[in-house]
């Protein structure tokens, strides 16, 4: 159950490695002190500015770099409302529907597990993910 003002909440964990921050596929967030989401992008961000951008593994698992797990929670209502919405100009460029919440004007809380999901994002994710459940895609158990 989502508590408190925010109508929706999600997911994310901190990046282990430079490769997956700077991946557009793989969704970054950034967070506030309490709990909510400032902003979701494909770029990395944090932006490491005093490297111009250039970040290895260990920066990374030294600053706040956040990657969304793409899990939602809604209130019953804000779900109703939430599909009315249009989609606004940072969701169209960034291609990420949470941005229209962001850009309505509404909280999103989030949360920060330490227990990573396997995200399916590109055709070599689906196959990494079948190697993982140890079988082939679309292969009867």
């Amino acid at each position: 159950m989502i508590q408190g003002d925010c109508p929706m909440a999600t997911l994310c964990t901190p990046f282990k490695q430079a490769v997956d921050f700077t991946n557009p596929n793989q969704v970054k967030v950034v967070i506030s002190k309490a709990g909510r989401a400032l902003y979701f992008s494909r770029a990395p961000i944090p932006f490491n500015r005093e490297t111009a951008g250039e970040v290895d593994d260990a920066w990374v698992a030294a600053n706040p770099c956040f990657k969304h797990l793409g899990l939602y929670a809604y209130k019953s209502d804000f779900l109703e409302r939430f599909v009315t919405l249009p989609p606004g100009k940072l969701e169209m460029i960034e291609k990420l529907e949470q941005l229209r919440a962001l850009g309505a004007g509404f909280p999103i809380a989030i949360d920060v597990t330490d227990d990573p999901s396997i995200g399916v994002d590109t055709a070599e994710d689906a196959a990494k993910f079948a190697a993982h459940l140890g079988g082939g895609v679309g292969r009867d158990r």
